[in-house]
This record gives C-alpha cells, sequence and structure tokens, in this order.
C-alpha cells in the first residue's frame, strides 16, 4: 500500500468556521502574540492566557470537521496515510483520520507548566468541561496550562514528522503558507521525484516539483481526490 503524508495548516480549518491566525482579522490582531503564546506571557498572566484558550476550546467544540477534512480521511481506503498538523484542533481525529501527528500541541488538552511534555499529567478536556479555573493545578502541582507549543518552545513531534515524510510516495500539502518554521522544512526530507501537491488558494512560493491547486482545502482535494483515488 503506498504510503501517502498530509500536512496541514491553518487554512485547511477556515472552512470550518476556525480564525487563522494570521490573516487580516485573525486572531493575533485581536489577541496579541506575546501575552498568549509566549512562555513570558504565560509567566506574566497565566490566567489570561488559559481564558484565551478556554475561547478557543468553545468555538473549537461547536465547529465541524469540513469536506477537506472527510476527503482526507477517505484516502485511508486506498493508502497508508499519516497526516502531520500545524492545528491545534482535533477536526482531522473527527473526520475520521487515523494517524495524526500535532506539530504545535491540542486545543483539547491541557499539561503541567512545569514537565509540558510528560503524558503522566496531561489530560484531554471535553465538553461541557472545558475551561482551565484560575489557579487549578496539574498533578504535579504546578499550574494547568494549554497543551500549545509557545513560541520559543521546541517542537518535539518535528523529527517523528519528518521521519514520517522521508517514507511517503506522495505528499500533499494543505492551507499552508510554507513559511513557518520548522513545519516549512518538512518538504526537504521528501525522496526525490515523488508527487507534491500544494492545495492553497493563495500564491505561495512553491519548488519547481510542487503541483500547486489554487483552490480552498475542499475543492482542491475534491480535485486531487478524484486523481488519487480512481
Amino acid at each position: 500500500m503506498k504510503k501517502i503524508v498530509v500536512l496541514t495548516g491553518a487554512g485547511m480549518s477556515v472552512e470550518s468556521g476556525l480564525s487563522t491566525f494570521r490573516d487580516a482579522d485573525g486572531l493575533w490582531e485581536n489577541y496579541p502574540v506575546s501575552r498568549v503564546a509566549t512562555h513570558e506571557g504565560w509567566e506574566a498572566d497565566p490566567e489570561y492566557v488559559n481564558n484565551f484558550y478556554n475561547m478557543l476550546r468553545k468555538k473549537l467544540v461547536a465547529a465541524k470537521p469540513n469536506e477537506g477534512h472527510r476527503l482526507v480521511a477517505k484516502l485511508q481506503e486506498q493508502y497508508d496515510v499519516t497526516v502531520i498538523t500545524q492545528n491545534v484542533d482535533n477536526l482531522h481525529e473527527m473526520a475520521g483520520s487515523k494517524k495524526v501527528i500535532h506539530l504545535h500541541g491540542e486545543l483539547m488538552k491541557v499539561c503541567s507548566s512545569r514537565d509540558v511534555d510528560n503524558p503522566k499529567y496531561q489530560k484531554m478536556l471535553a465538553a461541557p468541561n472545558l475551561e482551565v479555573a484560575p489557579g487549578e493545578k496539574a498533578g504535579d502541582g504546578s499550574l494547568l496550562r494549554p497543551f500549545i507549543v509557545f513560541f520559543g518552545e521546541g517542537v518535539p513531534n518535528i523529527s517523528i514528522a519528518a521521519e514520517e515524510v522521508s517514507k511517503a510516495d506522495i505528499f500533499i500539502i494543505i492551507g499552508t503558507s510554507l513559511v513557518v518554521y520548522p513545519a516549512a522544512g518538512l518538504v526537504q526530507y521528501t525522496r526525490r521525484g515523488i508527487p507534491i501537491y500544494l492545495i492553497d488558494p493563495n500564491a505561495v512560493k512553491a519548488g519547481p516539483d510542487v503541483e500547486h491547486i489554487q483552490k480552498g482545502a475542499s475543492e482542491g482535494m475534491k480535485e486531487l481526490s478524484k486523481r488519487l483515488m480512481e
């Protein structure tokens, strides 16, 4: 069975009603990155940071996977598919994707602020209990914080993602500008000569070996899945 690796960014979830962070009127317009997505912001005001992610969780539980998510999951009928996502939502899992690697963390998880990557102190939140209360502690006695990779923190899953990309027979990139590193560097791990498809409605600087389907996630995946699922 051929292996497909799919790398997805913010544009994958836009059609599900989730704001991107960087676009005009994105979340960074209203919430300064320095306050909600850095270690310094967390140290200065953990309650403000937790309130921001409490709000995002409420938006996420109201969202549903779009056709793009569902078509990515449908590829599993004929291929071994791994999804690598820069998104912190769980819409790929909700659509049925079995193998999902989250590069930037998971919005529905919270963790220890002292030992972020220790699964012993991580927990998954679910409706209706979506909020971290002020002063709420993890199992190790430190404050509970969002399981999100803040700016300046390492990306623990990047080496796992690179290993997956290096085994791909087909590489698909959806809804990412390829400017955010280290994720943007994953394309360099592809084996020479494999098909690489980029689905994005915007003009993106992609290499000569990349076929750009200039459409949104759902329309682009409709076009590509017809070709791949023949």
